[in-house]
């Protein structure tokens, strides 16, 4: 994909496996959430072929079988946690008998029920976080991809949403997709994508590229192939 005179994603490709949590970490403005919105099929002037869920990116029928929640908590501020879901779950167009048990279960979910009636604009930022997440669930979705969703959360908060992640993927089959800049998330993924200036270094799981690149840490890992992919572009 390029965008003006800059290539933004370069010839990836890659499978995520179902029911799994799948992390795709690089460095800020490598193109992760370019790459989440070309999966979720948001992001405009995208060439190639992206397949999700067997059917192109985007396609209508997936509307209501991928959740999607962006860097920036995308509900309104003027609404109740509880408003915002009942108001997103009719636009996914559950019907009016669900509404209440599947807006009840996703606040569960997100640990959100003791604040289901406040004003979304008065909640902390790892709440207002949380009902975006809380979204996201409504309706069950197949795959949730997930643009750096711990971002400016505390340690508890962060350890409490990959737990929930984990559960999702084990229990309800959820296949996740989920994006981060820490490395230190890395082993808390059952794989990996590693990407750096658009391009993907590598898919494995987190002791695979330990082993494979002969380090203690996916971060060491990542930089010992930044590190081989300079100098593959040296001598080129």
């Amino acid at each position: 994909m390029v965008r003006g005179s800059r290539t933004v994603i370069d010839d990836l490709s890659f499978d995520v496996a179902p029911a799994t949590v799948t992390g795709l970490l690089g460095p800020s403005g490598c193109g992760k959430s370019t790459l989440m919105r070309a999966v979720v099929g948001t992001q405009a002037k995208v060439t190639g072929t992206l397949d999700v869920l067997g059917s192109p990116a985007g396609a209508a029928p997936l509307r209501a079988s991928v959740g999607y929640v962006t860097q920036d908590p995308s509900v309104y501020g003027d609404l109740t946690a509880r408003q915002n879901l009942d108001y997103y779950a009719s636009v996914l167009g559950i019907p009016r008998r669900e509404r209440a048990d599947q807006v009840t279960r996703a606040l569960t979910d997100v640990d959100l029920m003791s604040h289901a009636d406040a004003l979304t604009g008065n909640l902390s930022g790892g709440q207002h976080s949380r009902v975006s997440l809380a979204v996201a669930l409504l309706g069950s979705p197949r795959l949730l991809v997930l643009d750096e969703p711990t971002v400016g959360l505390d340690p508890v908060l962060r350890r409490d949403l990959w737990d929930l992640f984990h559960r999702l993927a084990a229990e309800r089959g959820t296949t996740l997709l989920i994006s981060s800049h820490v490395m230190d998330e890395a082993d808390r993924c059952q794989s990996l994508l590693l990407m750096r200036s658009g391009r993907l270094l590598a898919a494995d799981t987190p002791q695979a590229l330990r082993t494979r690149t002969g380090t203690d840490s996916v971060e060491g890992a990542f930089l010992h192939l930044v590190d081989e992919a300079r100098e593959a572009e040296s001598n080129s």
